[in-house]
């Protein structure tokens, strides 16, 4: 419904947004690695990998050959692989507009730690929904809705560009397509929606973004900030206009003095 594109959200707890850039170049890279691979390649990485329900729950034993990590590691592992280009652009696309400001809410150490805390929650939610699941579960999903309920959070009515429709560029506060979204995949994990996306795990990192961000977040920033110029004056960064001082009271002045010597300042 909305794609975004970028938002008028400008940084101030830092200077760069390393932990934001750094994890859209890792999930690329792999991605890179991955496809240029070969599908054999891609193939083994996915079920190596990625987090598989019942793999990880002990009721089946995935083959020897491909065993190449503990698979309590899965949690995490999967949440860098990612099926096709797209996949991987519509992820990246949300981490790159929302991801700077909700890493300069919490911190670079604390937004990473975030991240990840929302790849394994979606994870687990969706073990726990599809316990039994043969299926591999791949993508930054789950840690990308954590990071969209924290900017929901955080930063509601900021504006942000969106395509809506994918056609028409529009400027709203953020608040209307980051509900819309999330009220999509609430809708759809409670229709039981397409079967080759995980709205569990959709779901699961939104519950755990909307949580942890409100225990990981600087204690400087606010909650619910406003419109771009207001936030920047309750956060104090915005000087405020003093009333003016009043004039200074004058000495008196002696009486001009016409005529002779009257130009002259007595000593």
């Amino acid at each position: 419904m909305f794609i975004p594109l970028y938002d008028t959200n400008k940084l101030r707890h830092i200077r760069l947004q390393y932990v934001t850039i750094g994890l859209i170049a890792l999930n690329t890279l792999i991605y890179l690695v991955t496809a240029l691979a070969g599908e054999n390649f891609a193939n083994a990485a996915v079920l190596g990998l990625g987090y598989i329900p019942s793999v990880v729950h002990d009721s089946v034993e995935l083959a020897p050959q491909f065993v190449v990590i503990p698979e309590s590691l899965s949690y995490v592992t999967y949440s860098f692989l990612h099926a096709d280009i797209f996949h991987l652009g519509g992820n990246m696309l949300f981490l790159w507009v929302f991801g700077d400001n909700v890493e300069d809410a919490l911190g670079h150490v604390r937004f990473l730690v975030f991240y990840l805390l929302c790849a394994i929650a979606g994870a687990f939610f969706q073990g726990l929904i599809a316990w039994d699941s043969q299926v591999p579960l791949i993508g930054a999903s789950g840690a990308i809705a954590g990071v969209v309920a924290a900017y929901l959070i955080l930063y509601p009515r900021v504006k942000v560009w969106v395509l809506a429709f994918a056609r028409i560029p529009l400027r709203i506060p953020a608040f209307i397509p980051l509900i819309l979204w999330i009220l999509f995949q609430i809708v759809m994990f409670a229709a039981g929606g397409e079967d080759q996306v995980s709205w569990a795990c959709h779901v699961g990192g939104i519950i755990a973004g909307a949580v942890l961000v409100l225990i990981l977040r600087n204690r400087a920033v606010p909650l619910l900030a406003r419109a771009d110029e207001e936030a920047l004056v309750v956060a104090g960064e915005v000087p405020v206009a003093a009333d003016p001082a009043p004039n200074d009271p004058q000495p008196a002045q002696p009486a001009p003095r016409w005529g002779r010597g009257s130009a002259s300042n007595p000593d």
